[in-house]
């Protein structure tokens, strides 16, 4: 019998009409199985399920492959897909229509603007202390992380509701330029004429406030507002020019006669980069304005106070969701604000309900869904292109995360596709365009869409090339396509790895300038040409042979039913994984079924995924660690915090205490060897000790400072006597931490020439590996930490280091980057690693199993692998697949029982590494028992039997 489906919500919402109508088309059917609709639309019985699920719109090809499993007119469904689509992704009238039902109360992702003033709210307490700072004050740095609404604070908060005229503006890659264009707008003066005296002496900026502000009384200051401040560095490129704009700024505060306030909005991961320049010392030091996430009371103001403005409610069980789920949590609120303009849209009547929010996703989802929907709705050259676009828009960050870049239309090529693409993106709020001006709308979008952080991570050196080669076409173009700025020799060659990918037009004719000259280019062309074609001719002549072979196989019974077993069993299993979030019980029962009728390779590591345990954070988690005795868990958090999980309770894992004390994201935890200190690092640049004699009730013994940037890594000398701590300022720092309330610096190894992002100690302590972005791992003699040596250099990896890990007895050191390798080095005569090839995207983390029979290894493309290193050729053993993020940790339990893996889609795992122990987990959680019609739906032809 089929499936029974999940009753659909009641209400006339696009995404339920949508859902109501797909199940009428196949209640016309006859109601067939998804099973049966899944053999002949090509996708999963999960897939189509949640197409009629009215919870999201399903991709256009997901719904037209179920209409034509139920026979359904294609095009009528295109057209009434697209319709739905239109309507939720509708961009909100503007202010000022006549119909109060038709304004948002809320900006979405978009910050708020001077003229939003009337719907800002839950920041008065913030904003009177920005305003006593800059009474105090003519010179302040407003700092915060992406997302906590520094922005909005400015503009709608400060510039919007003082008394004092204001100027603001963003830097953008001519900072000179743009405080020339703002300043002449309010002033009435020539943009051009300013530029040009800005540039010559930038102290005449002074000078210009003071002539606008002649004509106001003595005590008008003007208020220069600089948001994104950030952007001096990220997209500013001349340093003589950045320099300029700061001391401009900088003098027009401090200078005699001054009449100007300056408020610099700053990103807090951009406070180093600051702090190089004297002349901002003293806004950094004494008029710093810390903006942090709202408190529950602030949030609460800020949801329901302009919804009553634009006379809205919102039900009291959404405001106080919201508040739990938002509060206190840095970062967010782009986030709620998308989420409350998605359930807005969603609305019953007048009123936000909890419903419309969950059909939106949450405030996590809803974000990536709004993105995953527009994407989706592309066909594939508009999914091309769309892809360029935000990858153009984003800004590669070194060290620091990835941010938006702001372009002119001219980077982009004015074609149809562009226009419709753009248009499309602009609608739904991902992007905005702002006169011949392009941006993404908030760093949000590039921080919580999956697909956007894999682009972005698929090959970020390809992209630094394609970014300055995008550069150098607007030099050569804006110099009358001069032959001299033409690429050539090992430039050249770069570049020409991007011939294949989406360039613009006039990217394209400046990389064909610069290739006209080597004829050899045509040769190799030709070449490739006759090779491809005899590839084809070689893979036709395969598919042909394979098609004879599996024709043969399928005239005998037993072979057709031992490959529908085979297949059923594979598909089962990767359907288990699937639901393994959503429904627990059912999916460790049906991966364990799936394991018994087959017991292959594949089945066996998507029954160890199916019963993972997941332990959720509420942002990335970048470590994890195990206590000697393995009855702890720490994971550290980009939410600034480390987790403290007890692992020997009777119920499972729970969360025992959170240890807070970092000012930033926490990138590394470890234990000591008594498993009563433990020691964290991270992005704030500080290392700290911490008593855990009493785990439920940790206390802070010592931070430890002395890093100039973010530390990536740390590791725990197995005597216990040292520390040493790996660091993006390119150097490895040793600790001495005998006694831990009253640690001491030791000497650092300072010959890497990169950033260093892995340190580990071998079991006797004697020696330390550390990996860097320079391409190496060095190993020291730290026998005597206070007089370490340099003891070998070991240069196998073709890209960065990341991680590095020593065998339990210090015989292999294993080391992983962004080459997608693991490399086996024998630390006797580390001259020729073994190299384990598999993964496809960066290895983050590598680990040695006790028993030195296995080794782990995580990555960026979302999964574990296990590798069998008993043999002199190591092979692949397992495959986890259990995470929906990248894996940043792995690391195994003392006992080797168990893995725990850390990763960017908010979760811990704790995996069960023997597929015997992991049937036993899975039948301890299997209630309530699989029923005859769920099995018949996953199983079809299979008899019934519940395999706990």
């Amino acid at each position: 019998m089929p499936r029974p489906e999940r009753p659909l919500d009641t209400g006339d919402e696009p995404l339920t009409l949508f859902a109501r109508e797909l199940r009428k088309l196949r209640a016309s059917a006859g109601n067939p199985p998804y099973r049966r609709l899944a053999q002949e639309a090509h996708y999963s019985a999960t897939t189509l399920s949640d197409a009629a699920g009215g919870k999201t719109l399903p991709s256009l090809p997901v719904a037209l492959a179920y209409v034509r499993a139920c026979g359904g007119d294609p095009a009528t469904w295109e057209q009434r897909w697209r319709e739905t689509k239109e309507l939720l992704t509708a961009p909100a009238p503007v202010d000022g229509t006549d119909d109060a039902d038709l304004r948002p109360p809320y900006p979405g992702l978009s910050a708020f603007r001077t003229s939003d003033s009337y719907r800002f709210f839950g920041r008065d307490a913030l904003l009177e202390t920005l305003r006593d700072r800059i009474r105090n004050h003519r010179l302040v740095a407003v700092l915060g992380a992406s997302g906590c609404g520094k922005s909005s604070l400015l503009h709608a908060g400060l510039a919007g509701t003082g008394s004092r005229p204001a100027v603001t503006f963003t830097p953008g890659a001519s900072p000179l330029e743009e405080c020339a264009v703002h300043l002449a707008a309010f002033a009435a003066e020539s943009a051009p004429t300013l530029h040009r005296e800005f540039t010559a002496d930038p102290a005449t900026v002074h000078l210009r406030i003071r002539q606008a502000l002649a004509e106001h009384p003595p005590e008008a200051e003007l208020l220069l507002v600089v948001d994104q401040f950030e952007e001096l560095f990220t997209l500013c490129a001349d340093d003589v020019e950045r320099q300029g704009f700061i001391t401009a700024i900088t003098h027009a505060a401090t200078a005699p006669r001054s009449r100007v306030r300056v408020v610099l909005g700053v990103r807090s991961d951009f406070f180093a980069h600051c702090a190089r320049h004297p002349e901002l010392q003293p806004a950094l030091r004494d008029g710093q304005v810390l903006v942090g996430p709202m408190s529950p009371d602030e949030l609460r103001e800020a949801i329901v106070k302009p919804a009553a403005a634009a006379r809205y409610a919102v039900e009291s069980a959404l405001v106080a969701r919201l508040v739990a789920e938002a509060a206190n949590q840095p970062g967010t609120l782009p986030l709620v604000s998308h989420a409350l303009l998605e359930t807005w849209r969603r609305r019953q009547g007048m009123t936000l309900t909890v419903a419309g929010y969950e059909q939106t996703g949450g405030i996590r989802r809803a974000l990536a869904y709004t993105a995953e929907n527009v994407y989706t709705g592309f066909d594939e050259h508009e999914q091309a292109t769309a892809r360029q676009i935000l990858l153009r828009l984003t800004a590669l960050g070194e060290g620091t995360e990835d941010t938006k870049r702001r372009v002119t239309r001219t980077e982009l090529d004015d074609t149809a596709t562009v226009r419709a693409v753009l248009a499309a993106l602009t609608a739904a709020r991902l992007t905005t365009v702002d006169h011949d001006v392009v941006e993404i709308t908030h760093e949000a979008l590039i921080q919580h869409w999956p697909r956007l952080r894999e682009w972005l991570a698929a090959d970020r050196e390809t992209l630094h090339v394609h970014r300055q080669l995008t550069d150098d076409a607007a030099v050569w173009e804006a110099h009358h396509r001069d032959p001299d700025t033409l690429y050539r020799g090992v430039r050249l060659a770069r570049a020409r790895e991007l011939a294949d990918t989406a360039l613009t037009a006039r990217e394209r004719a400046f990389l064909e300038a610069g290739l006209t000259a080597e004829t050899a280019r045509r040769v190799v062309s030709r070449r490739r040409s006759r090779l491809l074609r005899a590839l084809v001719v070689v893979l036709a002549a395969l598919l042909g042979v394979s098609t004879v072979a599996s024709v043969a196989a399928l005239e005998a019974n037993d072979t057709v039913t031992t490959q529908r077993d085979t297949v059923l069993a594979q598909q089962v299993a990767d359907e288990a994984v699937t639901e393994r979030l959503s429904r627990p019980a059912l999916a460790a029962q049906l991966a364990l079924a799936a394991y018994r009728l087959r017991p292959t390779p594949h089945n066996r590591d998507a029954l160890i995924s199916a019963v993972a345990i997941p332990l959720d954070h509420v942002q990335e988690v970048d470590s994890a660690a195990f206590s000697p005795d393995g009855h702890l868990l720490a994971t550290a958090s980009a939410d600034h915090r480390v987790w403290l999980w007890n692992l020997a309770g009777p119920a499972g894992p729970a969360l025992l205490a959170m240890i807070s004390g970092h000012t930033d994201a926490v990138h590394a935890v470890a234990f000591d060897p008594t498993g009563k200190i433990l020691a964290t690092a991270g992005r704030d640049r500080t290392l700290r000790l911490w008593d855990l004699r009493d785990p439920a009730h940790p206390t802070p013994l010592a931070v430890l400072t002395g890093h100039r940037d973010s530390i990536y890594s740390l590791a725990y000398a197995p005597d216990g006597r040292t520390v040493a701590t790996a660091s993006y300022d390119h150097t490895v720092r040793l600790w001495d931490v005998r006694v831990p309330a009253r640690p001491a610096e030791l000497p650092s190894l300072t010959t890497h020439q990169r950033n260093v992002k892995a340190v580990a100690f071998s079991p006797d302590s004697r020696l330390l590996a550390s990996g860097s972005d320079d391409h190496t791992v060095r190993l020291w003699d730290v026998g005597e930490p206070t007089r370490p040596v340099e003891r070998s250099v070991l240069a196998g990896h073709d890209d960065l280091v990341v991680t590095v890990a020593f065998s339990r007895d210090g015989r292999f050191l294993a080391s992983g980057g962004d080459d997608r390798t693991v490399r086996l080095w024998n630390t006797t005569n580390p001259t020729r690693p073994t190299v384990l090839s598999g993964h496809t995207d960066v290895v983050t983390s590598v680990a040695f199993s006790p028993d030195r029979r296995q080794l782990a290894s995580a990555s960026y493309d979302n999964s574990v692998r296990l590798w069998d290193i008993t043999i002199p050729d190591p092979t692949l053993s397992a495959t986890l697949t259990g995470h929906t993020g990248a894996v940043e940790s792995v690391t195994y339990s003392p006992d080797g029982h168990h893995l725990a893996t850390a990763s960017d889609d908010h979760t811990a795992l704790l995996w069960e590494t023997d597929p015997d122990r992991a049937a036993t987990r899975a039948c301890a959680i299997a209630h309530p028992t699989i029923t005859r019609e769920e099995w018949d739906a996953h199983f079809p032809g299979v008899s019934y039997q519940p395999p706990c």
